[in-house]
């Protein structure tokens, strides 16, 4: 049976992953994805376009993310290599898709990451002015990547272990707002005021679809997963899970707990400040540091494995494939990856380059869900190994997936289009480079051949 793998790869030479990852990691590397620092902010935003009714909206589209990381795990329980979305488009519909999807999947990760180590040095420049621009800011970002660089390279068991002291860190601030917000709740603040408007409804869920996002990463580092055929559909499923169960307790003890909630620009700590004094405002503003640190570890981890993949499935120069023969990670990649980002973040050009996320989602989303339909058909019966998680009602929850990751493409801005319209025609030229370049090799190749004695 043909799989996509590294045994096909011209990568494979090089020593292989380790894999260290159980289902729990993967499910960490999940939640720190999808909880960012936007939670801290989010609240506020979701009140104001549907009031009472924001609880019930969260859990809603709670449960549409849900339908298509149910996709990402059929699809996903086929394969064991690298690479996520990228190898199911690739498998499904060819190799020019897959490698958009694979481009878009690097491209968004480096730009975002760019964006992340700014919010971060924004956050600190709080407390410690001298950040707020300058060489001290340019310090602290090439010093928070160069770390990041380092652990990675390091060993997937450290960036394991790191990711799950981000994740917990994130967890703890929320869980206690949680939990010792939820006796002060005043329910009254939590009656739906009569009918939604219905752009209002839609604002909020927009801004929650954006804000679930995160989770196709889960997949993208499978090679370096224990039993990924079951442990990554485990871990995107309960990454939903967990996230939902959050931000409903959340937004309910923010609803709850802060009379002027809309008008907070910092809404999780002004309602702890109100219940647990400024020690609850103080913790809640480190959460939001934390959060932003985990997500920057994050984009790391999956933006190299992103890069890598490509190289693994011979669509990039093989170099990006090579593999430390100590620590078994993807050196190249991961060095690489960062110093994109670092140039990004110091010349600022990641401002407009991250608006491309949107379509960047959008595609990964739409090219899984309608995947996981095409590699159920019988012809791909020996091209791909069977699922071991499937999806029940046939094409009912794929379609639904395909439906409600359309709306991204609604919630767009114009700039977010054009962005990523650019993103995709850049991968497409970069992908005709490479085409012409490997064919050009063959030729040299068959040319040397003839003229040996």
């Amino acid at each position: 049976m043909q799989t996509l793998g590294p045994a096909s790869s011209p990568a494979a030479a090089h020593p292989a992953l380790r894999r260290e990852l159980g289902r729990w990691a993967l499910t960490a590397i999940g939640v720190n994805q999808v909880i960012g620092s936007g939670i801290f902010r989010l609240p506020a935003d979701l009140a104001a376009a549907s009031g009472g009714w924001s609880p019930f909206l969260v859990a809603g589209v709670g449960l549409a993310s849900l339908l298509i990381a149910l996709c990402f795990a059929e699809v996903s329980s086929r394969f064991e290599a690298t690479g996520g979305s990228y190898i199911y488009t690739k498998a499904a519909f060819g190799r020019f898709l897959g490698f958009e999807v694979g481009w878009m999947l690097w491209f968004t990760r480096v730009s975002s990451w760019a964006s992340v180590l700014h919010v971060l040095a924004s956050a600190l420049a709080l407390y410690w002015p001298a950040l707020d621009g300058g060489v001290p800011r340019a310090l602290l970002i090439a010093f928070v990547l160069g770390t990041f660089a380092v652990v990675n390279i390091l060993g997937i068991r450290l960036s394991s272990l790191v990711v799950n002291g981000f994740t917990i860190g994130k967890l703890l601030p929320l869980l206690g707002f949680v939990a010792i917000g939820l006796p002060f709740v005043d329910t009254a603040r939590l009656q739906p005021e009569g009918a939604v408007e219905v752009t209002d409804l839609a604002t909020g869920a927009l801004l929650l679809i954006f804000a679930f996002g995160g989770y196709e990463t889960v997949p993208v580092p499978a090679g370096e997963a224990r039993n990924p055929k079951s442990a990554v559909p485990f871990a995107l499923v309960m990454t939903i899970v967990v996230v939902t169960i959050v931000m409903v307790l959340v937004q309910v003890v923010a609803l709850g707990t802060l009379p002027d909630l809309t008008g907070s620009r910092t809404p999780l700590a002004d309602a702890a400040g109100r219940f647990m004094g400024p020690i609850g405002a103080l913790l809640l503003t480190i959460g939001a540091v934390i959060s932003t640190s985990g997500n920057s570890m994050g984009q790391a981890l999956s933006g190299s494995r992103s890069l890598f993949a490509l190289a693994e499935q011979g669509d990039i120069p093989r170099v990006f494939g090579y593999v430390h023969p100590k620590y078994r990670t993807p050196s190249t990649a991961i060095l690489f990856t960062c110093g994109v980002s670092l140039v990004l973040a110091l010349s600022g050009s990641f401002v407009a380059l991250a608006a491309a996320s949107a379509v960047a989602r959008l595609l990964v989303y739409v090219a899984t869900c309608l995947a996981t339909l095409r590699l159920r058909q019988p012809r791909f019966a020996t091209a791909v190994e069977p699922a071991t998680f499937v999806l029940p009602f046939g094409p009912v929850i794929p379609l639904g997936a395909i439906l409600v990751s359309m709306t991204i493409a609604a919630g767009a801005t114009r700039m977010q289009l054009l962005s990523g319209t650019g993103a995709l025609a850049a991968g497409a030229v970069l992908y005709l480079i490479a085409i012409r370049g490997a064919s050009s090799r063959r030729r040299a190749l068959r040319l040397t051949g003839r003229t040996k004695p």
